[in-house]
């Protein structure tokens, strides 16, 4: 496809100015707004009632405070008098304390083979109670090569002698299950 110079399709034009505006998520404010009249609610949240645009700035002005959009889609579109930048900053703190409340698990995984040994496993074993403590779930693989996979039961048996050197920290989750070559098992921790 050529394009020359100052000539755009007109697919490209709708698709960048569709991208434009799916991006807008602030709301209208003062000269913003292009309404002709707009329902006005002010400072203490008293209805003022349907006033232009023009008067409604003015209000605003008087008091040296913002007019936002907070209804665009209503008919006429509300807008109240306010301060916009307290307001933004009281959204932001909000969703900062909304973040901290928040509680991130982590999932941590441990491979393991059937022919492992008993030291490596009491190693690996050590190291998942010590996720556990840190209240992370646990991911116990097991990973079947070759003729390995016609003996499960012998993977099984690892991962049920796994669970049981974490069960002083974690409770299993999932039981184990075979997943193509490899048998997961999922440990949660007992903090929750």
């Amino acid at each position: 496809m050529c394009i020359k110079a100052g000539i755009v399709p007109a697919f490209l034009v709708t698709l960048n100015n569709f991208r434009r505006c799916s991006n807008i998520k602030e709301l209208q404010i003062n000269e913003e707004i292009r309404d002709k009249e707009v329902r006005l609610i002010d400072v203490d949240g008293n209805q003022i009632g349907i006033v232009p645009i023009k008067k409604a700035l003015d209000l605003a002005y008087e008091r040296n405070l913002d007019l936002v959009k907070v209804a665009p889609n209503a008919k006429p579109p509300v807008c109240r008098i306010m301060d916009y930048g307290k307001y933004k900053y009281e959204l932001a703190k909000k969703e900062k304390e909304a973040k901290k409340k928040q509680k991130i698990i982590n999932v941590k995984e441990v491979r393991l083979t059937p022919s492992i040994e008993e030291h490596d496993l009491k190693v690996k074993a050590k190291r998942a109670n010590e996720f556990l403590q840190n209240g992370d779930r646990v991911k116990v693989s097991v990973r079947f090569r070759g003729r390995e996979l016609g003996h499960t039961e012998i993977g099984k048996e690892v991962l049920m002698k796994f669970a049981e050197l974490t069960s002083e920290y974690g409770a299993i989750e999932k039981q184990p299950k075979l997943e193509g070559r490899n048998m997961v098992m999922f440990i949660v921790s007992k903090k929750e």
